[in-house]
């Protein structure tokens, strides 16, 4: 893997847990007021799993050769909006409202999470972002 794709699997590693329970947080607050402490604790468990499964298929997506590669990093990051979608439902948390496109461009994010930039997960991720679109 060339050094622009380390950078950005790292720094979605390490940035991928925390945009779970951000995105948990902010949801869960803005419908009952606040998180519990069981939801949070599960958000976090869904973190380290989005870190893991999204963190392995960027690794073996950006360690392909780039003709092969049927996917961009930032379409796996959107992937990634399964981890605190679920965590929101087992909740208990309605659905937002979205707007035509997102229903259409995004089926599966009832929350409106889909990130639209590297920078949407975490503003570190936007250099390591543009450094590797450059690069490839």
């Amino acid at each position: 893997m060339d050094p622009y794709a380390e950078q950005l699997v790292d720094a979605a590693e390490a940035a991928l847990p925390a945009w779970v329970v951000r995105c948990v947080t902010e949801r869960i607050t803005a419908w009952s007021g606040a998180a519990a402490p069981e939801v949070l604790a599960r958000a976090e468990e869904a973190g380290r799993q989005a870190c893991h499964e999204v963190g392995g298929a960027l690794r073996t997506l950006l360690a392909a050769d780039i003709d092969e590669q049927r996917a961009t990093p930032l379409s796996l990051l959107r992937e990634a909006v399964r981890f605190p979608t679920a965590v929101l439902e087992e909740a208990g948390v309605p659905p937002v409202e979205r707007d035509d496109f997102a229903e259409r461009a995004f089926p599966g994010d009832p929350y409106d999470l889909s990130p639209a930039s590297f920078a949407d997960v975490d503003p570190a991720l936007a250099g390591p972002g543009l450094a590797w679109g450059a690069g490839k």
